[in-house]
């Protein structure tokens, strides 16, 4: 049955790699058609996106190929994406570049980057992406063994959350401090940030539950006052077809009635 399974997600990830491939093809040669840059630049990230998503791909050097693929892309973009100031495509630029410099172990690289992204989204005040990238910043700061600063970005991070109600990056982030517990050798501390993590997780699912039900509800309510509508406005038709005005009695003509003068 695994081997079945095994041939199954070989057979699927062959036919996801053939269709990215194929979209590749496509948008390089739309490439060697363009010359505006501002055209390009869409190009580019869309190229860079592609290759981002090496995660998937299997064979261990085309997997490289593919990382190395996406910096050279995503710095295409960025060059373009600063010369025309757009803060949002600068942003997306360094997240993809430090998951890759994440990814080869290049903490370095990684943590600039990162930094970058955050300094963007606290002047735009863009509080979940600022979060985002502080949880980001706190695993490359413990992949290098620098827990005391992972545990400053994770309370900043803590903080952020609930004081904005972003139960989801609260549930993130409890994570994040299990794993930096284990890591600085304090399991009790790290079961107790996962409970707490599994219990956020619980009342998010909750109210999703909740919210669908009322949704529900509602649909159940309008959909049953539409039919009410409706059999109320179907009876008043058949009625309206039952009842006939009575036809006028006709009244003798003129002609009929010189016609009976005369007869007399």
């Amino acid at each position: 049955m695994k081997k079945y399974i095994f041939l199954a997600f070989l057979l699927f990830a062959g036919v996801i790699q053939s269709r990215a491939q194929g979209k590749l093809d496509s948008l390089k040669q739309s490439l060697q058609l363009i010359e505006n840059d501002s055209l390009k630049m869409p190009l580019y990230a869309q190229i860079a996106d592609i290759y981002l998503h090496y995660d998937t791909v299997a064979n261990r050097r085309r997997k490289v190929y593919y990382q190395n693929e996406a910096l050279n892309y995503t710095m295409l973009a960025l060059h373009l994406y600063s010369r025309y100031s757009d803060s949002t495509g600068l942003r997306s630029s360094f997240d993809g570049l430090a998951k890759v410099y994440t990814s080869q172990r290049k903490y370095s690289e990684a943590k600039w980057f990162i930094l970058q992204s955050n300094g963007i989204s606290r002047i735009k005040n863009d509080v979940p992406n600022i979060i985002t990238s502080l949880l980001k910043l706190s695993m490359v700061k413990m992949e290098i063994r620098d827990y005391k600063l992972a545990m400053t970005d994770l309370n900043e991070a803590l903080s952020l959350s609930v004081k904005n109600k972003l139960p989801e990056m609260e549930m993130a982030t409890q994570r994040n401090y299990a794993y930096l517990y284990n890591r600085m050798d304090e399991p009790e501390k790290g079961i107790a940030a996962m409970k707490r993590a599994n219990l956020i997780a619980d009342n998010i699912k909750k109210q999703e539950a909740e919210t669908m039900a009322a949704i529900n509800r509602f649909a159940g309510d309008t959909i049953s006052t539409q039919k009410i509508d409706s059999a109320v406005k179907k009876k008043a038709q058949i009625v309206a077809k039952k009842t006939v005005k009575p036809k006028a009695s006709k009244q003798p003509s003129k002609k009929t009635s010189k016609k009976i003068v005369a007869s007399l």
